[in-house]
């Protein structure tokens, strides 16, 4: 090809319109039911969040509520293998559950404005397309389907390429899979989704 417009990867694509998945809006953990195998965030406001944690059930000591909170490779590993893992207890006024927003149209992008949030919780994720994510390996993704409904739990094991239909696409894993791939060395199956239909969390 000698000059011109780049060919579109996308042309002909018609659900390319799916709408994107649903936000992670933050909730804190004393308004929120049953806590086991939840993703979670503990932190204080004004100081800071940590993600990538899941919870068990409340536990309450004499007057006061905790939550057992793990990082999540420790969750699956104790899921898969049966096992009790050690989880330290958080009190519940530091933790904030993941609940899911309500999907639909992305406000216009404001420059940094748009980006300053308020300390005094965890800030709400939007997803951002495959295409806008830089890199995918290793990130949490959601796969849209064709019906416009949500596949999550998935982590990217490639970066965005093209496959040999010409369609622009990555491979992602189910997270048990991927943590244990670290764990034993074992690959996990993956599945491509094309590009249009693959978010970033």
């Amino acid at each position: 090809m000698t000059g011109g417009a780049v060919p579109d990867p996308f042309a002909g694509h018609p659900d390319w319109a799916l709408d994107p998945p649903r936000s992670i809006v933050p909730t804190p953990a004393n308004m929120s039911g049953k806590l086991r195998g939840r993703r979670v965030l503990i932190g204080l406001p004004g100081h800071g969040w940590r993600a990538d944690l899941r919870a068990d059930e409340k536990v309450v000591q004499g007057s006061r509520t905790y939550v057992p909170v793990m990082v999540e490779s420790e969750w699956y590993r104790a899921e898969a293998e049966q096992t009790e893992v050690f989880a330290p207890l958080v009190p519940i006024e530091r933790v904030w559950v993941e609940e899911f927003g309500i999907a639909g149209a992305f406000p216009a992008d404001l420059g940094l404005a748009s980006r300053l949030v308020s300390l005094d919780e965890p800030p709400r994720k939007e997803p951002v397309a495959a295409l806008d994510a830089g890199t995918i390996t290793g990130r949490r993704v959601v796969q849209m389907r064709e019906d416009g409904s949500e596949r999550r739990d998935l982590r990217g094991v490639t970066e965005l390429h093209t496959n040999e239909i010409g369609d622009v696409c990555a491979r992602v894993a189910a997270e048990l899979d991927w943590y244990r791939w670290a764990g034993s060395g074992k690959a996990p199956k993956t599945l491509e989704v094309r590009a249009n239909l693959l978010w970033v969390e």
